[in-house]
C-alpha cells in the first residue's frame, strides 16, 4: 500500500507541475488555463486523500 500511495502522489505532483506551465496569468479562467486550474485542484485533492489513507493505515497498524 505504501508503494501505491507513493506512486500516485508522484504522479499527482507531476500533474500539478505540468499544468502550472499551462497557466495563462492574463486570463486564468479562459480556455486551457481553466482546465489547468481544475486539474491542479484535482491533483491536490488526490494528494490529500492519499496522505489521509497513509495515515489511517499507520493508525490501523498501531492498533493491532
Amino acid at each position: 500500500m505504501k508503494v501505491f500511495t507513493l506512486v500516485f502522489s508522484i504522479i499527482a505532483v507531476a500533474l500539478i507541475i505540468f499544468n502550472t506551465t499551462k497557466l495563462n496569468f492574463d486570463a486564468l479562467l479562459d480556455g486551457e488555463s481553466f482546465t489547468a486550474i481544475v486539474t491542479i485542484i484535482a491533483a491536490a485533492c488526490a494528494i490529500i486523500l492519499l496522505q489521509i489513507l497513509r495515515i489511517s493505515k499507520k493508525i490501523e497498524k498501531l492498533q493491532k
